[in-house]
């Protein structure tokens, strides 16, 4: 069994700093891109920053240049460093991760249960 949890999340103002976390855990053989999503109130849930095994990094148009995705690849950790805060950068921040949990297995996408980020102005 594999699961993810974030954390990090929390309020913080305008122009703030937060870094979200998200651990994976359990039966992992091996651990392929890793992403970070929001979904703010009433719209879509949408991709704000994924990252690949080798450390290749995609970013949505809105959060370029405040915000960095890293991993540590031991820890099978992913880390969200989003600096400039907005109050539109508000939502529920879930990570994904494309595991593998034994050789030969198809890689699964698991995801966390979601963190909290309010940015209020």
């Amino acid at each position: 069994q594999v699961q993810l949890v974030e954390s990090g999340g929390g309020l913080a103002q305008a122009g703030g700093s937060l870094r979200l976390s998200c651990a994976a855990s359990g039966r992992i053989f091996n651990v392929n891109a890793m992403r970070w999503y929001r979904q703010a109130p009433g719209k879509q849930r949408e991709l704000v920053a994924g990252i690949t095994s080798d450390g290749d990094t995609t970013y949505a148009d809105s959060v370029k240049g405040r915000v960095t995705i890293s991993r540590d690849n031991a820890k099978n950790t992913v880390y969200l460093q989003m600096n400039s805060l907005k109050p539109e950068d508000t939502g529920v921040y879930s990570c994904a991760a494309v595991i593998q949990e034994k050789p030969r297995l198809m890689p699964i996408e698991y995801w966390g249960q979601g963190t909290q980020v309010t940015v209020s102005s």
